[in-house]
């Protein structure tokens, strides 16, 4: 019986072949999307997932709110890791990673920049699963100056894994055993180190002091103990610690820090929410959203839906064609059952046929989503694991899914009616597959919706005044390698033609260098009359070189000694410390971690506010101090021969380091990189729109098809009457139209409620403009027409004698 039911289907799909290659196409462009979407969304929520022990792997945060600022770290105190070992009984044991980038490693003379380096304690291998190649995990990195590297390290600089016992020179003064070579690091992990510096090595590491935070803290609990309660416990912990060294700086209790609105706060996260529930200061790189997986996710599944309703209403909207068979089947005695299951039949066999097309696109597609989606997918035979059985379930649920309806409601034609030709299947009679019209373009329309959303927002970033000039600045990294020939390199590049101007700092708007610290406006150390600001040390060219805008006051100048003791302050600082006339304030920084060695600082200038973060944040206070940091060399430049330029200026560094890389960067790029994965989401929000509203109307010229070929006669009759070409397409356009107008009618405040949501994320955002809407629905009102008119057209241009030659 299978046999026969799958012999007719065979014969029914070939005979209605346009119905057929409508319903393939459409599934298989869905399905391909859905595959694609898929195998991101795994691999976004996998990360950190192939260590042995994630599940018992949580890291330690810190909060802190002082003098009007909020901050979150993804680091702690260096003594933390310890305390916790020693005083909770859950904790199995911790490792506290830093990052030590803008490295030189020297090989054949030669210095490369290595910027994937960390300093990390000994059980790093004890709470991460790092499979070692060759050297014992336990050891390691126990003895100062000890360095375990990956194997594509091992093998870049000596052509060999085994290489235990060789030695690395770091700066050129700095040696370093290999005790160690490790398995690369999966990239689905949200930190990718090539270098594992012992933590021994490092001073800061034996700090005792809980008013610094510098070190990422992991914490392997022991086999059942729930994190939550560890979580609970730390407020005390905080409490305990901090209250002394607040009273020791500031002579406060907690109680009363906390009182003035102030607080520090201590919480974790488990290690496999880290990649997309983390976005803090001093995360060890570039995390995702939840957001975006949830949106993708529900793409995927409009998508699927779009291709299913395609199936269902072409295959009630062509009824009629197959209700004189529904009718001759009941009459010659074949069950209900037997009906449904034909159809159900030829709807998995459709979908099989799909799915398997489906397979080959995403194939095929793969690389290029690859580029746009910065990722690394592959279908592998780990993965075939998987799709294999996939693609059985999503054939019998798409197959059922979509031919459910259709199945039920063929087979429950009475014969009578049919074969006396009363069953009328226009499609003014079809309530479901207007509701499923409606139902494709509202999703539609909300994905256009979003789209333009999202393009606007990155425009408006892309052109909103940050407070600095970006463009035009070349930078030249790490130039602290030049040791005592930085300041040399400067002037020399100063006299350069083409460069207007330059400055020396590792503190950029668009670096990675951060740091803060208290400052006061009272010797004594008030805390209600203090913030927590960025403090940068810059020169005497840097508000000149990036274009920032002084407010009132005065720059840095090098003629005037007393400028060490200047600061200068942007407006939100001056804010926050309540200074309406800041000039010649005094402000007072601590020193030391301790607060015994105070300076005094006098407010020279106020400058403009200006971005240095992402724009989902607000801007903070920046305090400028007049201070040497080797950090890189920005140059402000105006010629338009920037590759002649860029010889010189290679040429001057490698007179005076010929063994140094140079590396640089242009700061309008570094900016752009700032905002990729917005600008990576918007990408694929364009194409799976496009994609989806294409199966929306592969469905609707299918649908128009099949209302034009049911309206034959009559439109036949209204040209004899003398009907033009414009009147027969209006009149078969206009009950399509309605629904589209409907779907905008539906999805408008739709898309308003979830693009609003999206853009709360921004503090500096653009508004939901009307015409966002009107010009969504109108692109969706001229697919739609240009998809019917099509057929429309070719219905009206028809010869009505043809039609009506029969009657």
């Amino acid at each position: 019986m299978i046999k026969n039911y799958i012999k007719i289907a065979f014969r029914s799909l070939r005979k209605n072949t346009g119905f057929t290659v409508i319903n393939i196409l459409g599934l298989s462009i869905g399905l391909a999307t859905c595959l694609l979407i898929v195998f991101y969304v795994a691999d976004e929520l996998s990360y950190d997932q192939f260590n042995k022990k994630a599940d018992r792997i949580v890291r330690a945060n810190f909060e802190i709110k002082f003098g009007g600022n909020n901050s979150t770290y993804a680091q702690t105190m260096a003594p933390l890791a310890q305390v916790l070992e020693t005083e909770f009984p859950e904790v199995e044991t911790t490792v506290r990673l830093k990052s030590r980038g803008g490295v030189h490693v020297k090989k054949d003379n030669q210095n490369i920049q290595e910027d994937m380096m960390v300093y990390s304690d000994p059980g790093l291998f004890d709470v991460f699963t790092l499979p070692m190649i060759d050297g014992n995990a336990s050891t390691a990195l126990v003895e100062p100056n000890s360095v375990v590297i990956t194997e594509t390290i091992a093998k870049k600089y000596f052509n060999s894994v085994n290489v235990v016992g060789k030695t690395l020179v770091l700066n050129d003064n700095e040696n370093y055993k290999v005790t160690g070579v490790i398995k690369d690091i999966p990239k689905q992990s949200h930190f990718n180190y090539d270098f594992f510096l012992s933590m021994s090595s490092l001073e800061e590491s034996k700090e005792t002091t809980w008013l610094s935070n510098n070190f990422n803290t992991y914490i392997l609990l022991k086999p059942g103990a729930d994190y939550k309660k560890l979580n609970a416990k730390l407020p005390a912990l905080m409490r305990k610690h901090m209250n002394v060294e607040l009273q020791s700086i500031v002579h406060l209790t907690m109680d009363e820090f906390e009182k003035a609105g102030n607080y520090f706060r201590m919480n974790l996260t488990p290690l496999t929410d880290i990649h997309l529930y983390s976005n803090r200061v001093g995360e060890l790189g570039r995390n995702g959203s939840i957001l975006y997986v949830y949106i993708f996710s529900a793409i995927a599944i409009f998508i699927l839906l779009i291709a299913c309703v395609n199936f269902m209403n072409l295959s009630t909207a062509r009824s009629s064609n197959r209700a004189r068979e529904v009718g001759v089947r009941k009459v010659l005695g074949s069950p209900r059952s037997s009906l449904i299951a034909q159809f159900l039949i030829e709807s998995i066999l459709l979908t099989f046929v799909s799915t398997l097309i489906a397979v080959i696109l995403a194939w095929v597609m793969l690389p290029l989503f690859n580029q746009i989606s910065n990722k690394e997918l592959a279908i592998t035979l780990q993965s075939l694991r998987w799709l294999l059985p996939a693609i059985i379930i999503i054939t019998l649920f798409i197959g059922c899914l979509a031919g459910f309806y259709p199945a039920f409601f063929l087979s429950a034609f009475q014969p009578v009616d049919v074969l006396k030709g009363k069953l009328s299947a226009g499609f003014k009679g079809g309530m479901l597959r207007s509701f499923l019209v409606v139902f494709q373009f509202s999703i539609s329309i909300i994905l256009i919706i979003g789209t333009l959303i999202i393009y606007n927002q990155l425009n408006y970033i892309q052109h909103k005044n940050l407070g600095y000039d970006r463009n035009q600045v070349l930078i030249v990294k790490n130039t602290a390698a030049l040791g005592s020939q930085a300041k040399v390199f400067k002037q020399e590049i100063k006299q350069l033609p083409g460069v207007d101007n330059a400055t020396m700092t590792g503190y950029l708007p668009t670096a990675g260098y951060r740091n803060t610290s208290s400052l006061f406006q009272d010797p004594t150390l008030d805390q209600k009359r203090a913030i927590l600001p960025q403090v940068w040390s810059v020169d005497e060219g840097y508000l000149n070189t990036l274009g920032i805008k002084i407010v009132t006051g005065r720059n840095f100048s090098e003629q005037l000694h007393t400028d060490s003791s200047s600061v200068i302050i942007n407006e939100t600082a001056a804010r926050l410390l309540g200074l309406k006339q800041p000039l010649n304030k005094p402000l007072y920084r601590p020193m030391d971690n301790a607060g015994k060695i105070i300076k005094k600082f006098t407010i020279v200038g106020v400058i403009k506010d200006f971005h240095f973060s992402s724009l989902r944040d607000n801007i903070s206070p920046v305090t400028l101090f007049l201070e040497d940091d080797y950090g890189a060399l920005s140059i402000r430049v105006h010629t338009k021969n920037i590759t002649s330029l860029l010889a010189q200026v290679a040429d001057k560094w490698k007179s005076l380091a010929p063994n140094q890389q140079f590396a640089y960067s242009f700061m309008d790029q570094d900016f752009e990189a700032t905002y990729r994965s917005e600008q990576r989401t918007g990408r694929l929000f364009l194409i799976f729109t496009t994609l989806a509203i294409a199966i929306a109307c592969l469905g609707l010229f299918g649908l128009a098809a099949y209302a034009a070929e049911q309206r034959t006669k009559e439109i036949g009759i209204r040209k004899v009457l003398g009907a033009n070409v414009s009147i027969i397409v209006a009149m078969l356009s206009k009950d399509f139209i309605k629904l589209v107008f409907i779907a905008i009618l539906i999805s408008s405040p739709l898309a308003w409620f979830f693009m609003n949501k999206w853009l709360q994320g921004f503090a500096y955002r653009i508004n939901f403009q009307w015409w966002v809407i009107v010009l969504a629905g109108a692109v969706a009102i001229f697919i739609a027409f240009v998809t019917i008119s099509f057929q429309s057209i070719k219905s009206a241009i028809a010869n009505p004698v043809k039609s009506l030659k029969s009657e």
